[in-house]
């Protein structure tokens, strides 16, 4: 019997591969074969393979897509709008106010901008945790890529902030032919009440959702809830059950000592995002990323919004969360390159609860797949391949991005997004979304 072509067969390829122990190797000229939206086979011979769709990718090295962990996708439209300012200046006097003026429309096009902007820098599956996320979710459907998704709420919004969180996981949970993924996501311990995050993990538990929100973000907010509550953030999460869930924690850079048992005893499935350039902006101290992953803590990579962090480049943060561990440690040789590939990849693929679906090119994965150009000359000459990817390689030497096997991005050009018609409308939307003349605000930061 003739077997049917396959849907994508990529050619000529160095392939990032992980061993049995999960060591980072590459594999040189090799062909992927792609069917049904899943990897069928890495091979070194193709020749007697029929495929509808074949992408010759000679000096380029095939990956798993990034995963962002932790994003705000339609703070985009926020990009640069407040500089230079300590985090509780930055949400009251610019951020909250600004989103009290947040229509589903502006979401609508600042998602949409940010999945282009993902596409182009060969991010495959991002974590939202912002507000009008039905819209967010069709954008996702739309642009083709995968999505943790969560609606935001805070106890200020009284029942209504959960009950909506919750609706909308269990609406859009399997949505975009099971690329959209949901989550309960409480915005954080400081704006959610005990009450409420013990709420959101009886849910959880029921419903068989995970929770994706902000804790411990910064030393400051450990200093100030043991001061407030003689309890750290972590222990506030332990106390309302949210550890006993699937629960992704977005920053941790203020996690301490008497944290680590508390999380290394959890009875759920923990993880953290880290976002090392926003934390450097705010001056906040790193995630703890050695001591997290020596009691088994998966950490992924993340970029926050680009309101504070200016871009959704998950190759910065790769670079970035290797440079600031060194500093941080005090170690050149923690993180290394392929630590960092392993952060970037099956870490963030746990993080975001897919770890048995992405996060590596092997046959039964999700197609889930980037080509890097290195031939630009500030790639050449290779003399350590994992080191080139992580502190040369750009977002911009992403040529080719895929999701479940179909292509979203080929030769760099956006196959999915009109790019021009959305920054066009957007702009035109900017004077009404970012007036603070009213002195109203959504929230108010104060941990």
């Amino acid at each position: 019997m003739t077997q049917s072509p396959a849907d994508l067969i990529i050619t000529g390829c160095t392939a990032l591969v992980h061993d049995e122990h999960e060591e980072i190797g590459f594999v040189e000229d090799a062909s992927i074969v792609v069917r049904g939206g899943v990897i069928e086979a890495i091979t070194d011979d193709v020749r007697d393979l029929d495929a509808v769709e074949r992408i010759d990718a000679r000096g380029q090295v095939a990956m798993p897509g990034l995963i962002n962990c932790h994003t705000h996708a339609a703070m985009v439209a926020l990009r640069g709008i407040a500089e230079d300012l300590p985090a509780e200046e930055w949400f009251n006097d610019f951020i909250w106010p600004i989103e009290s003026n947040l229509k589903e429309k502006d979401v609508e096009l600042g998602a949409r901008l940010a999945c282009a902007e993902m596409i182009r820098g060969g991010v495959t599956c991002f974590a939202d945790h912002y507000f009008s996320m039905d819209t967010v979710a069709a954008v996702t459907a739309e642009s083709g890529l995968r999505a943790h998704l969560g609606e935001a709420f805070f106890s200020s919004q009284g029942a209504e902030g959960l009950e909506k969180s919750l609706e909308f996981a269990l609406r859009n949970r399997g949505g975009a032919n099971g690329r959209i993924t949901t989550a309960l996501a409480p915005h954080a311990p400081y704006t959610v009440d005990d009450a409420d995050l013990s709420a959101t993990a009886e849910l959880a538990r029921e419903h068989g959702l995970p929770v994706h929100l902000h804790a411990s973000e910064s030393r400051d907010q450990t200093d100030n809830s043991l001061a407030r509550h003689g309890r750290t953030p972590i222990e506030i999460l332990e106390r309302t059950g949210l550890l006993d869930t699937e629960i992704l924690i977005a920053h941790g850079t203020g996690i301490i000592d008497r944290d680590l048992p508390v999380l290394e005893g959890a009875t759920g499935q923990v993880a953290v995002a880290t976002a090392p350039r926003g934390y450097l902006k705010f001056a906040w101290g790193p995630t703890p990323v050695r001591a997290l992953r020596g009691i088994g803590v998966p950490v992924g990579l993340a970029t926050d919004g680009a309101a504070s962090n200016n871009s959704l480049d998950v190759w910065e943060s790769m670079a970035l969360t290797s440079l600031v561990q060194k500093s941080a440690e005090g170690d050149p040789r923690w993180l290394t390159s392929r630590q960092a590939l392993h952060h970037a990849t099956l870490q963030s693929a746990r993080a975001v609860g897919l770890g048995e679906r992405i996060g590596s090119l092997a046959p039964g994965r999700r197609a889930d797949i980037i080509l890097v150009d290195l031939t630009g000359p500030h790639t050449q000459p290779v003399h350590d391949l994992a080191a080139t990817l992580v502190h040369s390689a750009r977002a911009g030497d992403v040529r080719t991005t895929i999701v479940d096997g179909r292509v979203l991005m080929r030769d760099r050009r956006l196959l999915t997004i009109d790019l021009p018609s959305t920054v066009g409308e957007l702009g035109e939307r900017l004077p009404s979304l970012v007036d603070r003349s009213h002195g109203g605000r959504i929230q108010e930061y104060d941990t």
